[in-house]
């Protein structure tokens, strides 16, 4: 089925809700995962967004969407966990930060919140990073 012109010149604009602190300084220097993640870190949001944490508590896992700002966009194949012993594959099947499109998701685990900080563990994102969304894990 061919696609109409127009919806393949859709444009889509994503803004930043909040940033991500983390001790991670540099891409690579962090866990593979977050999953094998003990990394400790804070989301901070913007203050306009402050009334949407409403009912999020200690204890929770909460998924964060996340724009991996320091990843290449122009790389469409690589070595799987950056082994270079592995085959080649296209970065839709692998969980690169490098792609087209360098939207990522981690579940993690909220510690603490106050007004428009949650305190989590878990991350594997970049000091600095754009936070896109979070959600609650049901």
């Amino acid at each position: 089925m061919e696609k109409p012109k127009e919806e393949a010149k859709l444009e889509i604009v994503l803004k930043p809700i909040g940033i991500i602190r983390s001790p991670i300084t540099e891409p690579g220097k962090g866990p593979r995962q977050g999953s094998e993640s003990a990394v400790s870190g804070k989301l901070i949001v913007d203050e306009q967004y402050r009334d949407a944490l409403f009912g999020l508590e200690k204890g929770w896992k909460i998924v964060i969407v996340y724009w991996m700002h320091l990843a290449q966009r122009d790389i469409l194949q690589v070595h799987p966990r950056g082994d270079r012993t592995r085959p080649l594959r296209g970065v839709f099947s692998t969980r690169s930060p490098e792609r087209p499109n360098p939207i990522s998701l981690d579940t993690v685990e909220i510690t603490g919140i106050k007004d428009d900080v949650i305190d989590v563990i878990g991350l594997d994102a970049v000091d600095g990073t754009p936070l896109l969304d979070i959600k609650c894990v049901v």
